[in-house]
């Protein structure tokens, strides 16, 4: 593992026509991950929880943001917020797994026992303590926001954007409601490279024709587009084949900075989340939707099996970039600005992240 010494020309803006990639000890050093977390995951939006699992009073989603363990938690007053999933009395866990119906939260280490909006109800055995308030103890909480059936937390919202601006487009150009898709299942890969190494990889299609031959058949590759907004980017192209199992249309792949992506396709959606399990591991999970008509179950399966196919693809490559990144022999080469816009711009968000905390730091 390479030292990690992060030198002030590296977090410098760049412009596409002559940027490079980010240095390798961003990918590699012993330090990266601790500041990933500090400078990007505590202050950004993140996917906690599918809406479906916190539909009703009383239910609980249990979640993990930059270490930090959330429970998000519809009150009994139909209000949603992602409460700390740490006791006030000794740290212990307030829940343990999703929970249907909860008319309070109880710790599972002493018993301490929370309303739903995060007041302490009731302490055990604690009558003879002296200046001991049950009613001035309650929970931290992370703000939250829904949207298209899905829920974000953000643990330090004053450092991330508003949600509304994280966002902002992407309703008006999605052509159907992700809400009314229905949750499936869930596939979770561990991959052996950075979570930067795999969003630089999920965002930009200039890998298409080289890595993903099926893939590459599917898209038009020519007419394949990068859109950026402030806080995210769209890859677009045509559906190529008539007789693809998606139907006519468009794939719309989204990028929410700085790990979340939506792999949209007609009467389909998968989110992905990436996250960072050190250095040079992630695990990425992909949660499946689908639209609930005639052909949901042959495009279920159909969709299942060319996905594992892809995500082989995905996973070869990126493992083996990230060999290359810890090699010691790479040198930050330049960006290609007609194919990598999106990485561009992601990796103008991280320095620009970096640079902040370096300057709080200072």
């Amino acid at each position: 593992m390479t030292e990690f010494r992060i030198e002030p020309a590296w977090l410098q803006p760049q412009v596409p026509a002559t940027a490079t990639a980010l240095p390798a000890p961003f990918y590699t050093g012993a330090g990266a991950a601790t500041l990933d977390r500090r400078a990007v995951f505590a202050r950004s939006w993140q996917l906690v929880a599918d809406a479906s699992r916190v539909a009703e009073p009383g239910d609980v989603a249990v979640a993990e943001v930059a270490g930090v363990p959330l429970i998000v938690v519809r009150g009994a007053d139909g209000t949603l917020r992602a409460l700390h999933n740490v006791c006030r009395h000794r740290a212990g866990p307030l829940a343990r797994c999703d929970v249907r119906g909860a008319k309070a939260l109880r710790c599972a280490y002493h018993g301490w026992t929370y309303e739903l909006d995060g007041h302490l109800r009731a302490a055990t055995e604690m009558g003879d303590a002296q200046a001991f308030d049950v009613g001035a103890i309650r929970l931290p909480e992370a703000a939250v926001a829904e949207w298209q059936g899905l829920v974000f937390a953000a643990l330090d919202p004053a450092h991330a954007p508003p949600f509304a601006a994280l966002v902002a487009g992407i309703d008006g150009r999605l052509g159907q409601d992700l809400a009314a898709l229905r949750f499936d299942h869930r596939r979770s890969y561990d991959v052996a490279c950075n979570w930067k190494a795999y969003v630089d990889n999920y965002l930009e299609g200039y890998h298409l024709p080289h890595v993903h031959p099926g893939l590459n058949r599917l898209l038009d590759y020519r007419s394949y587009d990068t859109a950026l907004a402030p806080w995210h980017s769209l890859q677009s192209s045509p559906l190529e084949a008539s007789d693809n199992f998606y139907g006519q249309g468009e794939a719309l792949y989204y990028f929410i900075y700085p790990n979340v992506m939506l792999n949209i396709m007609p009467g389909r959606m998968q989110t992905n989340r990436i996250l960072p399990l050190g250095p040079g591991r992630c695990r990425v999970e992909f949660d499946y939707y689908y639209a609930q008509d005639e052909q949901a179950q042959a495009r279920i399966a159909a969709d299942q099996s060319f996905s594992d196919e892809v995500q082989t693809e995905d996973i070869t490559i990126c493992e083996a970039v990230q060999k290359g990144l810890a090699s010691g022999f790479y040198s930050a080469g330049r960006l290609c600005p007609k194919r990598e816009g999106g990485v561009w711009h992601f990796q103008n968000l991280l320095r620009a992240a970096y640079a902040h905390d370096a300057g709080k730091s200072a």
